[in-house]
């Protein structure tokens, strides 16, 4: 299995139209060959030390796939082709973290 964490960094007033559309496509990943798991995160505000000041234009991204070939085949899928050229002036900067469990 193999997880990823995706953090999107989108324009400033942006999050909210970037969700909408990023809602648009998590059906079609979880129908995807190998995917365990995918959906988006937003940070809480919380008083607990350890963690940064919420970030509003930030969301991550989680996810499971079973293999990094199935992960592969998702990044060239057509609805995720289609789905970048849709938010790519809503985008800031991503990064892309892929890790399995230790």
């Amino acid at each position: 299995m193999i997880c990823v964490i995706a953090t999107i960094e989108v324009a400033d007033g942006r999050r909210s139209d970037f969700l909408a559309e990023f809602h648009k496509i998590v059906p079609l990943v979880l129908d995807e060959e190998g995917c365990i798991e995918y959906g988006p995160t937003i940070d809480v505000p919380t008083n607990i030390g350890l963690q940064p000041p919420a970030r509003e234009n930030v969301v991550v991204v989680l996810e499971k796939w079973a293999s990094i070939e199935a992960l592969e085949r998702h990044l060239i899928a057509p609805h995720m082709v289609e789905y970048r050229k849709q938010v790519k002036e809503m985008v800031v900067g991503t990064l892309l973290q892929v890790l399995e469990p230790a």
